[in-house]
């Protein structure tokens, strides 16, 4: 699967982690932000852009909270964004909400979780049926 990551100064770090479990997990990463000195609106454009042109299946954006690049992402044609905490939401925004991205607050989940995290939003797929009336709702506001 290739991943489109990008983070602002704040989740630098954690990026860089997570791209290494990227890479182990076997998934092509295309990493939006290889400098560390961008706010987290350039990083999300950037992230959400790739996303949109079709060009990785998936977005993952790293912050200090995560609210920022949660609504800078939605606000962009075809994105669905979910700011996630743990395991369960990241599973769930895919097979609910067909997510295309997910933000991650570095400053709120740990080093250990964020990888648990990433998993479970990567080997999640989407349940279609009745939530795709939900999702078709999603996507007309943008």
């Amino acid at each position: 699967m290739k991943i489109a990551i990008g983070s602002d100064s704040k989740g630098f770090e954690l990026k860089q982690q997570i791209k290494e479990l990227l890479d182990r997990l076997g998934h092509e990463v295309l990493d939006q932000t290889p400098e560390a000195n961008l706010d987290f609106f350039d990083a999300t454009t950037k992230v959400v852009s790739v996303i949109q042109k079709e060009q990785a299946d998936r977005g993952i954006i790293i912050d200090e909270y995560g609210a920022g690049p949660f609504m800078v992402a939605n606000k962009h044609q075809g994105i669905i964004c979910a700011n996630v905490f743990d395991e369960h939401s990241a599973k769930m925004t895919i097979g609910h909400n067909n997510t295309s991205v997910i933000a991650i607050g570095a400053g709120i989940v740990g080093p250990k979780l964020a990888e648990k995290i990433v998993e479970a939003y990567l080997d999640a797929a989407y349940d279609g049926g009745r939530h795709q009336i939900r999702v078709d709702m999603l996507n007309k506001m943008c």
